[in-house]
């Protein structure tokens, strides 16, 4: 951090934990950055006027030290992060201050972490659909480009996993970058995301931003908006289609209610803050696609208490464009990515987007496997044979479309030998049509375990071969 520059100079009058009255003589505009302390080493934003002189301001960093009397500066400006090519393959903080221990290269552009959301008619209206490259999302929630989709899934289900392939396809695929922001991260998974982006490879082409879990709120509030502003910079300068993942969107919505109670707003339902619409309408409204380039976002939710009416759940999914939910059972069966078919959803799913060929087989297979779920508990106490025989094929289609929606990926490659797929749309929806006519029916199950093209299940794949002996 830079020594505080000369200029609008004041004293210190307050400092209750993160939140810092301060006098001026000419008063600071809102949202301009403060600075306190040995070297301005203390980093404030202005968040209130209390009267013509008064400031009230939000700590980012801890404030321990700070004092009665203390000297505070006006930069004359709002918080700036650099933005640039340079940052590719970096780990950076709330401030853009490198994390990795390795020097940011010199003369890298800065800009202000609050930008406007994009105007209406700067934004391209029609609707694409972001390929993935993985089956069971691209045919049952299909992705919108420069949409947002939430991923809902608990530890141990694959959510990582699945975050990483996806980092991995859009760099591979779509010639696009990848940005990370954690957002009340431990610094162990921050760490961990860091040495497997890297041992997979695609590090070179991602920006990973934190703010940890134990930094002040205010740091966690604001980091959402300077991972944002990084990633406008690729999409409208660079022109780069942009895959933003945000680790966890909750987070931001409860760092967001620990400020308005440090600044003594009053609460509204549950405790969270008055203004929680707007906070995360402004965050939201910036992920958008343009002409030239695009930012896609997937964002973990994490749902309070599986409490779906929960006001920051209701919040968010208004702006959700596709969910995506990971089913801890189907990770107990080694279905992996265990993507849940009937909860997960998209507004994309429609004739008019995807067109009637995708809708169609989109329909027939969350109709099939609905009635191999209603089935179940009967198999469960009489047994498939006591089924009817229509009820019997449907069964018998639904297992090799559970099996066939498995994919192995490429950032799981070490660990089960198994080389990566990457699968085309058109090929995933030719598969789950042959399945749905019972072109299929004399292949085995295993056979479907662990592929990517419908074709490999006719062939000899050696490396499949343990996999398919495991298969469930």
């Amino acid at each position: 951090m830079n020594a505080p520059p000369t200029g609008n100079r004041g004293k210190v009058l307050a400092v209750r934990g993160s939140v810092v009255d301060a006098w001026f003589p000419n008063l600071p505009r809102l949202n301009h950055q403060l600075q306190a302390g040995e070297d301005g080493k203390m980093v404030i934003e202005a968040v209130g006027h209390l009267d013509a002189h008064t400031v009230r301001g939000l700590a980012l960093t801890p404030t321990q030290g700070l004092s009665r009397g203390s000297t505070i500066v006006d930069t004359g400006k709002p918080f700036t992060v650099p933005v640039g090519e340079g940052l590719l393959g970096r780990v950076l903080n709330i401030f853009g201050d490198a994390l990795d221990h390795k020097a940011l290269p010199e003369g890298l552009e800065r800009q202000a972490i609050l930008q406007p959301s994009l105007p209406l008619t700067e934004r391209t209206t029609q609707a694409e659909v972001f390929a993935t490259g993985i089956k069971a999302i691209d045919v049952l929630s299909p992705l919108e480009r420069g949409g947002k989709a939430g991923l809902f899934g608990g530890a141990g289900v694959g959510k990582t996993v699945l975050i990483m392939e996806m980092i991995h396809n859009v760099v591979g695929q779509h010639e696009g970058m990848s940005m990370f922001c954690g957002i009340g991260e431990r610094c162990r998974e921050g760490e961990e995301l860091y040495r497997e982006l890297q041992e997979a490879g695609v590090l070179e082409n991602t920006v990973l931003m934190f703010a940890q879990m134990n930094e002040p709120p205010g740091a966690r509030y604001r980091m959402g908006h300077a991972a944002l502003t990084v990633a406008e910079h690729f999409r409208d300068r660079l022109h780069r289609d942009v895959l933003l993942l945000i680790d966890n969107i909750f987070r931001f919505i409860q760092a967001g209610m620990e400020v308005s109670g440090l600044m003594g707003r009053i609460p509204s339902r549950l405790g969270y803050q008055p203004t929680m619409g707007t906070e995360l309408s402004a965050l939201q409204e910036r992920i958008a696609s343009t002409r030239s380039g695009a930012i896609t976002s997937i964002q973990a939710v994490y749902v309070p208490a599986d409490d779906f009416t929960d006001p920051a759940a209701v919040h968010t999914f208004g702006h959700l464009s596709a969910s995506i939910v990971l089913s801890r059972e189907r990770a107990s069966q080694g279905l992996y990515p265990a993507i849940d078919p009937l909860k997960s959803d998209s507004k994309m799913l429609t004739p008019q987007v995807v067109g009637q060929r995708h809708y169609d087989v989109a329909q027939r297979v969350r109709q099939t496997l609905a009635t191999y779920e209603e089935l179940k508990d009967i198999i469960a106490m009489l047994g498939l044979e006591e089924l009817s025989r229509d009820d019997q094929a449907v069964v018998h289609r639904a297992r090799r479309l559970e099996r066939y929606l498995t994919q192995p990926f490429a950032v799981t490659e070490r660990f089960t030998g198994q080389e990566g797929r990457v699968v085309d749309l058109s090929d995933a929806l030719e598969g789950c049509e042959r399945i749905l006519d019972d072109q299929l029916a004399d292949v085995p199950e295993k056979k479907l375990y662990m592929i990517g093209r419908i074709d490999e299940a006719t062939g000899s794949n050696p490396s499949r071969r343990d996999a398919q002996e495991e298969a469930p």
